[in-house]
């Protein structure tokens, strides 16, 4: 059970969660926590007025999002959502949802999976006391910037979003958080899961050691620097970044080819390294990266990632495994896991439930959020348990 300072401020209002369907074992976790948790209390402001269905054997408010013949859908909540503080899940990236459509099946796609999650905001039309939208894979969140005449999607479904009744908007290692310059007078969080990386690794890898003279981070680009050196600091280890050299004359598949990976830090002289991401998708550049550390007499190579989507199959990191490349990839189970990534040797899940769980009940309480958003002192105390410091 967590600390509880904040449980004696009362509540917003009831609680209320609803997991869209490619979100539904993570929902489903996060509410046994949540559940558990309050049925623990013992606190003698729960029996009052404010405390109102305050401890509960569920909290979770049904929704169906059914589709006609011709792929349109609609959506229905079959129990009331009034004065609610709502919570809505939605895992944008599951494509392992199906419906059928003219006869033909079709994978759910990051677009059907919005499309849904506004449905659920129409059918709440107003009644909820507040809504707060739980998105750890945010929408369009590589199209986040503008170079030539292209959209704008992040910044849109934002503003989208908040013009349809929604408070807050949580997500999850945001590709670049400046996409929050789009709604600036509400709140956007962005939530690192470096405290549960570093867990991850420490529980299954026991011969780690996370000091300066036995580990590096590196940063796969430019891009990732932030991330890097947020993790290189709190483990007080030195931090090197990759730079992707591109042909810019060139566009294969909708993007520049990487044409070299230059490096830029000191020498690793038999280093473990964790290469530290938000997201695999392809994998490429991952293991591109990892030759290269290869190349320059690096030790073990962990591989980091907030989602890992694997778009193109697991056989390139299978091989990457057997040819002694890579020695762990963790990812977290924010996004959809094939059971097959779940079954590979090397791979490590990071569970976030009890991260989310946490939020939502301090959310509930109208309490600070800081400390999850930076969780410093957390991982200074794991790593004092796993004798690190």
């Amino acid at each position: 059970m967590p600390k509880e300072d904040y449980i004696e401020t009362i509540p917003v209002g009831p609680l209320g969660i609803i997991s869209l369907k490619g979100c539904s074992n993570l929902g489903s976790t996060v509410e046994d926590y949540i559940v558990d948790w309050r049925n623990g209390r013992n606190n003698e402001h729960t029996s009052t007025l404010a405390f109102s269905g305050y401890q509960r054997e569920s909290y979770h408010v049904d929704v169906k999002c059914p589709r006609f013949g011709s792929g349109e859908a609609k959506c229905t909540i079959t129990s009331t959502v009034r004065g609610l503080d709502l919570y809505i899940l939605v895992d944008v990236s599951n494509y392992s949802i199906t419906y059928n459509m003219n006869g033909y099946v079709n994978h759910m796609s990051p677009d059907d999976h919005y499309q849904d999650l506004k449905r659920v905001i129409q059918a709440c039309a107003g009644k909820a006391h507040r809504i707060t939208v739980i998105m750890p894979f945010l929408y369009e969140g590589r199209q986040h910037k503008r170079a030539g005449r292209e959209s704008l999607d992040c910044a849109v479904a934002l503003q989208e979003l908040i013009h349809m009744g929604v408070d807050s908007i949580i997500t999850f290692d945001a590709h670049d958080p400046r996409v929050q310059n789009a709604i600036p007078l509400n709140n956007f969080d962005t939530i690192m899961p470096t405290y549960q990386f570093i867990k991850g690794i420490l529980k299954n890898v026991p011969d780690i050691k996370m000091n300066a003279d036995n580990m590096m981070i590196i940063s796969p680009d430019e891009g990732a620097m932030n991330r890097a050196v947020y993790f290189a600091g709190v483990l007080g280890v030195d931090v090197g970044m990759f730079y992707k050299r591109r042909d810019y004359a060139t566009v294969v598949n909708g993007k520049n080819p990487i044409v070299a990976h230059e490096y830029l830090g000191r020498k690793l002289d038999g280093k473990d390294v964790i290469i530290v991401d938000d997201m695999i998708s392809s994998g490429e550049s991952m293991l591109d990266v990892a030759n290269e550390l290869k190349k320059r007499n690096a030790g073990r190579i962990f591989v980091a990632s907030t989602f890992g989507l694997f778009t193109d199959g697991l056989d390139k990191f299978d091989k990457a495994y057997e040819d002694g490349l890579i020695h762990k990839v963790i990812t977290t189970n924010l996004v959809y896991q094939t059971p097959e990534l779940l079954s590979r040797p090397y791979y490590i899940s990071a569970d976030m439930s009890k991260y989310v769980a946490l939020i939502i009940d301090k959310l509930n309480h109208d309490s600070s959020i800081s400390e999850l958003l930076s969780p410093t002192e957390r991982i200074k105390k794991i790593l004092k348990k796993y004798n690190q410091i």
